[in-house]
């Protein structure tokens, strides 16, 4: 097979969708770069390969469109300082704030759902446990949200329009491959998203510097909703309105506050540790 040039049409595409939030959106795509990205996949995602002939012989053929490229051409389409050599296309997943967080309403405290098509697959009986997330900006907050979320058991990431693109290669990277089991929607209005997560059964709890007992003191065994402000401003005063209830993260010295990355893993370990007694 032919090794595509710098100047080939489609080097010029993928160059344009890494730089472009707009140009991925139009085209219903998203790029992940690395062996272990490529593997995870999706099979109904996977949509085309970018490959250096090295990576080819170490991985195989895909069963996708595929192209050669050489190291020097690679390293121009890549988003990373050292590429690993393959860089996948694949399909935007479309999901609902109801898929998310749960069709119907929830009885006796669990629900069933479905999780996404990937390599575990199948039914599951979880208890929702729901991370909101209000303008986040941080790229490495959000990858990492994800990655954590995944780890300690979270069923479902809800985003305002005010985040970071949860398809910016740099949240793709972070997450290291979460992005393809994590449910997760962007919501065009956060506050009405909050009313449907209260009226589906979900108590919701605001992490917030005035919050009036300690995290570790409300019950997370039923299902659950924490809401994770921007990281400069918090959240704001519509948002935290609306929460059931305001818990607070203690904190020494003379810190005023967390990561966004790290409060949400605080609170989604606390509520793992909780369900797993």
């Amino acid at each position: 097979m032919e090794l595509l040039s710098a100047s080939n049409k489609r080097i010029k595409n993928i160059q344009a969708l890494q730089r472009s939030s707009k140009d991925r959106r139009q085209a219903g795509v998203f790029i992940a770069e690395g062996v272990k990205m490529y593997k995870e996949a999706p099979a109904h995602l996977l949509q085309e390969v970018y490959l250096t002939p090295e990576v080819l012989s170490e991985v195989g053929e895909p069963k996708v469109p595929y192209y050669l490229v050489s190291s020097e051409v690679f390293s121009k389409i890549s988003d990373t300082q050292t590429p690993q050599g393959v860089l996948c296309v694949l399909k935007r997943p479309e999901m609902s704030l109801g898929e998310v967080i749960g069709s119907g309403k929830v009885n006796g405290g669990r629900k069933t759902e479905r999780s996404r098509e990937s390599g575990s697959g199948g039914d599951i009986s979880r208890t929702p446990l729901i991370l909101l997330l209000e303008n986040l900006q941080d790229p490495g907050n959000l990858g990492t949200i994800l990655r954590v979320g995944e780890a300690a058991g979270v069923t479902g990431v809800v985003m305002s329009k005010g985040c970071v693109d949860i398809f910016n290669p740099k949240v793709i990277r972070s997450t290291m491959g979460s992005i393809y089991r994590m449910k997760f929607t962007v919501c065009d209005d956060i506050l009405e998203a909050v009313k449907e997560i209260k009226s589906a059964g979900i108590t919701t709890y605001a992490a917030h510097l005035q919050g009036s007992l300690g995290y570790t003191e409300y019950d997370y065994k039923k299902p659950t909703c924490f809401f994770i402000g921007n990281e400069g401003n918090g959240l704001s005063d519509e948002i935290t309105a609306l929460a059931d209830k305001r818990l607070l993260i203690p904190m020494e010295g003379s810190v005023e506050s967390l990561n966004a990355g790290i409060a949400a893993a605080v609170l989604s370990y606390e509520a793992h540790r909780q369900r797993s007694v």
